[in-house]
This record gives structure tokens, C-alpha cells and sequence, in this order.
């Protein structure tokens, strides 16, 4: 039998021979290693027989097809004992075990003591927060094995057991995904991780940030932050620079707005960089146990400002009534809820729904015109029964903020808010409701405007408010917005805080409807007619005649500005059975379309206030 060449497939050196002559192999054998540029190539027998000769030495440097060795084919009975193969070895790989230890040391398993103190505190783990927020299995993290940038002061041992992921842990994941397809379930989320050097802000969590902040932009995702820690980290050695003011987090962060959803969670302290990035959310959902402030306590006594304890820092009493927080919640569970919840209303119609009977809607407003009544029973009736969701309830409160479904369709809702000062609009409320039609608008929702007002709120104390601006803000943010705006009339639509539930007129919005107990006027009926006919009824000296006088004009007014008298002037486009409010908005809002059609950002911003 013809003796088999082994050649050369490339040029290179010999690096290691391993058999010798007279050795049996079988044809999948490695017989020798050949080296070239840097790179170890096995060379096989391809034949099962005897080694005849090798005609090279380790050392030697061959060229591409030289003949290696010679084998004589043929069958064996076995191999010599020499002949072993690392694929044989048993037991794991050297480089997988490392990393399995070094994995096991990112997780919450590895850190029980730091587990336990914020069960103690009666919150959880950064990674608990996301898991309970993400869709199971759905998280794909960036930037695990970071450590705190302190190598220079503090051992790598030290650094990988207590500072995993440098306080951070980020990533993509899919959240709501029983409900909406991949694509619109499809997020990213970070968690400040309070129990790595106060949730501080590392040079390498920021890098991280940074990260996950472009991946956010580049793939048009939602972005979830839990923020909760304090500001820049003074500890870190590893870093040049002085001050690290240049720093792109906060920039990049920021530059989200307005172009994807914005979530922003909070429990337990927050403060410096941390409330920064906070502060820049769409949405900000907070616990009963949360402080929130520009400064914690080391910057304010830095400052000297005085010595004060975190908890008398921005508490969330505070930040409910000043407007900050958005959604208050009892806990970190009821926070992600909350966030779910939030986020859905961005993510896309529902097919399945249940609703209340469209007749439910007829009985809502007294008969008697000047009795009050909870407007939220109006916008109850009208959404999906589970899907209401009210924005910054104790802020604002002459304005009311929701988001709702009606028949799966995702709605933006303003209404006045006539348990407070009649409905009439201050400025917080317009800064509210202005804010809120930006929200809307950013992000392609309709908006249903439940009007029941008597106009803006007057007086020399309401001037102090500076409400000639705030005022304007309702006014320019309607006219800069392009969703559907349908405007329903429930009792008053009085002056210019009637225009302004409008979008700045009966007829600049898409349609402008009233319930049967509509009442309209340029100003307050009662004060219109003491104005207008004051000659008149000042010349009366007989107090019982000029009252009556009054009534009956007061009664005409009503008469003239009722809502089937405004209709047919074709001041508003329709007067409507209260049951039929559902359709009419169906009729005009269709399936609408998504932000995420789009290439870029429809608005530059979302403000922040």
C-alpha cells in the first residue's frame, strides 16, 4: 500500500510534534502544531495507520504543501497510549469556571448581607426592581462586570465582591409583552444600586449610562430609570480629570426627551445627580418613603446652609404638592405597577377591553346647575373600566391629567375641575394641562378635553402668580400641537378659560361637542348682566323690582347661552346625548398612528414643568 503524505496547508513553523515513528493513529488524530503570525494551526493524520517518518523538527520553518510526515495506511487494532485529546478531558473548561465565579459574583446571591439590609428597610435590590419590572428571561444587561474605578486605593478582590457593576445595572429588555408585540414592548432600563457606595455616580457607571443612553436613541426604545443614590462619587481614583464636569450623561439623558417615553422611578434618598437625571423624565413615580433634592445633606452643610438630616430633604409630601412627583405609591411593588401601567399607553391600542354602558354617562351632571360634582366620575364612566391614570393629582388640582383607554384606543385627557374654584384655571393648572398637551402630543396620543369652567381665575391675589404667562402657556402649546383635539362641553364653557379647554377656540380644535347641560358665555352670566345692563337696573329704587328685573335677565342670558342655542349659531359643532360622547370620539381619533413611525423627534422637548 502506497505510503499517505501529510503536507504543510500553510507557511509557518513547526511548534510541537506530538507523535513519533511507529506510533498507530487513527485519521482524526493531531500529529503535529504548526504556528503562523501568532496563530497555532493542529495539522490531522487523515488516515488511520503507522507513522512511517517525520521529516521535520519543532523549530524548523516549512512552506505551504512541504511534505510533514509519511503514514502507512492501514487498519489498528488500538492507538498508542500517548494519543490523548483535551476534547477527552473531563470536568469544565479553566476560562468558562472564572467566568460562571465571576458572574455568580453580579448577582444578589453573592451579596446576602446587602440583601438583607434593604429588606430591612422594606425595599428591594436594583435587580429585583428590574425584574419584577421586565418580562421574564427578557433581560440582556450591558456593562456587568464594571467595577468601582478605584483600583489605585482598594484591592481588584475588594472591588468585584462590593462594588459589582459600579453601582449600576442596565440593559434591554421586553416589558408588557403579553399584551403588545416585540417591537412595542421593547425597552431599556437602569437601576442606580443603592447598596454599592450609596448609589453615587462612578466615572464607569456613567460610561455605562452613556451606553445604554445611545442604544435608547439609535433603536427608538423607552427608557425605565430607577434613580435612587446621590451624586458625583468623590472615591474614585482611576479616572483623569478635576472636576468631571464634562461628563455627557446628563446631556445624552436629556436629549431623549421627546423622542421616546421617559420613565423615571424613585424610592428611599435621591438626591444631586441622581434627581438631576430624575428631573428630566416624562413621568416621575415615587414612594411614600422617598426624599428628593438637588442636595443632600453633605452639599447643604457644604454650602453652609446649616446641618439637616436626608429625611427633611424634599419628602414626598413635598414633591406631591409642589408638582414634582407625578404618581405617588405606597411601595416599590406598587412603583412598578405603576410604571407598567404608565408605559402601556405608549406601546399601542388593545384589541380586548371591557366598558361601562354608554347610558351610565347620561345621569353624571346635577340637574341643578350649580351643584358640584367629581368630573372623575365623568372620565370613569367614558375609559375602559381599569385604565384610568391620573398625573400629578394634588398639583394643579383645578385641571385634572389622565391617561385612558376607550375601546382599546389610548387617550390623553384634560378636564377642569368644577370641586375646585368652580373649574376656574390658575396658573399651576395651566402649566399642568400645558405640559401634559405637550406629553400628548410628542408621542401621537389624541386629546379629550372635558370643559366645565368659568373661566381663568381672577383677582389681585391671582395676579401674584404671574398668570398672565402661565396662562399664554395653554394657549401657545394647543396651537403648536398636531393630534386630534376634541373638546366636550359638560356644563359651563365660559370666556377665555373656555377657549383655552379648546385649544384657543370652539373651532381650532377638531371638534368641539356639548352635553345638553352646556351653558356658554364671553364671562359669567350672573356678572355679565350686572355689568352690561348696570344703567338699567341702578335706576330702579325699588330693591324687589330690581331683582326681578335682574332674574329675568339673567334667565334670558341662560336662555341665549344654552348649548342648543350655540349650535345653531354653529358655535360648536353639535349638541349630543351624553351616551353618545363614546362614538363621537371614535369617530374622529380612528386608529391613530405611533411615534415610533417616525425617523426623528416631532417635538424638540417635552418640558419638564
Amino acid at each position: 500500500m502506497a505510503t499517505h503524505n501529510v503536507s504543510s496547508p500553510i507557511l509557518g513553523t513547526v511548534f510541537k510534534i506530538t507523535v513519533k515513528p511507529g506510533d498507530t493513529v487513527r485519521a482524526n488524530r493531531e500529529i503535529l502544531i504548526l504556528e503562523s503570525m501568532k496563530m497555532e494551526h493542529p495539522v490531522e493524520a487523515g488516515v488511520e495507520g503507522t507513522i512511517a517518518a517525520v521529516l521535520v523538527a519543532e523549530g524548523d520553518t516549512i512552506s505551504a504543501g512541504q511534505v510533514l510526515v509519511h503514514i502507512t495506511p492501514g487498519a489498528i487494532a488500538d492507538v498508542t497510549a500517548t494519543e490523548t485529546s483535551d476534547a477527552a478531558a473531563t470536568g469544565e473548561r479553566a476560562d468558562l469556571a472564572r467566568y460562571r465565579d465571576r458572574r455568580h459574583l453580579t448577582t444578589d446571591d453573592a451579596r446576602p448581607e446587602a440583601v438583607a439590609r434593604r429588606a430591612a428597610k422594606g425595599q428591594r435590590t436594583a435587580r429585583a426592581n428590574i425584574a419584577d419590572l421586565v418580562d421574564d428571561g427578557s433581560f440582556v444587561e450591558y456593562g456587568s462586570f464594571a467595577v468601582a474605578a478605584q483600583r489605585q486605593r482598594r484591592t481588584l478582590d475588594d472591588l468585584i465582591r462590593n462594588t459589582p457593576g459600579d453601582g449600576l445595572v442596565g440593559g434591554l429588555a421586553t416589558v408588557n409583552g403579553s399584551l403588545f408585540d416585540e417591537d412595542a414592548s421593547r425597552v431599556a432600563v437602569a437601576s442606580y444600586d443603592y447598596t454599592v457606595l450609596a448609589g453615587t455616580q462612578g466615572s464607569l457607571n456613567h460610561k455605562k449610562k452613556d451606553r445604554l443612553f445611545a442604544v435608547a436613541e439609535q433603536l427608538r426604545l423607552p427608557f425605565i430609570l430607577f434613580a435612587e443614590g446621590g451624586g458625583g462619587r468623590p472615591g474614585d481614583t482611576d479616572s483623569p480629570g478635576v472636576a468631571g464636569l464634562d461628563c455627557l450623561a446628563f446631556a445624552y439623558f436629556a436629549q431623549l426627551s421627546g423622542l421616546v417615553p421617559i420613565v423615571g422611578i424613585t424610592s428611599g434618598y435621591c438626591f444631586a445627580g441622581n434627581a438631576a437625571l430624575l428631573g428630566c423624565c416624562d413621568v416621575i413615580i415615587a414612594t411614600e418613603n422617598s426624599n428628593i433634592g438637588m442636595a443632600g445633606p453633605a452639599m447643604i452643610e457644604g454650602g453652609g446652609l446649616g446641618s439637616v438630616k436626608p429625611t427633611d430633604i424634599g419628602d414626598i409630601n413635598v414633591q406631591t404638592a409642589n408638582g414634582v412627583v407625578d404618581i405617588r405609591v405606597a411601595n416599590e411593588e406598587e412603583a412598578v405597577a405603576a410604571a407598567k401601567q404608565y408605559l402601556s399607553y405608549f406601546q399601542g391600542p388593545l384589541s380586548t377591553w371591557t366598558r361601562h354602558p354608554d347610558d351610565v354617562m347620561r345621569g353624571l351632571i346635577p340637574e341643578q346647575r350649580t351643584r358640584v360634582y367629581d368630573v372623575r366620575t365623568v372620565i370613569d364612566a367614558l375609559a375602559d373600566i381599569g385604565t384610568a391614570l391620573e398625573l400629578r393629582p394634588t398639583f394643579g388640582i383645578g385641571i385634572l391629567t389622565m391617561f385612558m383607554r376607550v375601546e382599546g384606543r389610548v387617550i390623553g385627557v384634560i378636564a377642569n375641575n368644577p370641586a375646585h374654584l368652580g373649574g376656574a384655571i390658575d396658573s399651576d393648572s395651566s402649566d399642568k394641562a400645558s405640559r401634559f398637551i405637550q406629553l400628548c402630543d410628542a408621542y401621537d396620543i389624541p386629546i379629550i378635553s372635558l370643559c366645565d369652567t368659568p373661566g381663568f381665575m381672577v383677582g389681585p391675589d391671582a395676579e401674584q402668580t404671574a398668570q398672565v404667562r402661565h396662562f399664554g402657556r395653554m394657549f401657545v402649546t394647543a396651537a403648536s400641537i398636531t393630534v386630534p383635539w376634541i373638546t366636550i362641553v359638560l356644563r359651563k364653557g365660559y370666556g377665555l378659560g373656555a377657549q383655552a379647554m379648546a385649544g384657543g377656540s370652539f373651532h381650532a380644535n377638531t371638534m368641539t361637542v356639548s352635553w345638553p347641560t352646556g351653558e356658554f358665555g364671553g364671562m359669567g352670566l350672573e356678572g355679565a348682566v350686572r355689568l352690561g345692563y348696570r344703567k338699567e337696573l341702578e335706576a330702579i329704587t325699588d330693591d324687589a323690582e330690581r331683582a326681578a328685573l335682574e332674574a329675568k335677565l339673567i334667565a334670558s342670558a341662560y336662555e341665549r347661552g344654552n348649548a342648543l342655542n350655540m349650535a345653531s349659531h354653529v358655535e360648536i359643532d353639535d349638541v349630543i346625548d351624553p351616551a353618545e360622547t363614546r362614538a363621537r370620539i371614535l369617530s374622529i381619533i380612528g386608529r391613530g398612528t405611533s411615534w415610533r413611525q417616525r425617523t426623528g423627534k416631532k417635538r424638540p422637548m417635552v418640558d419638564t414643568w
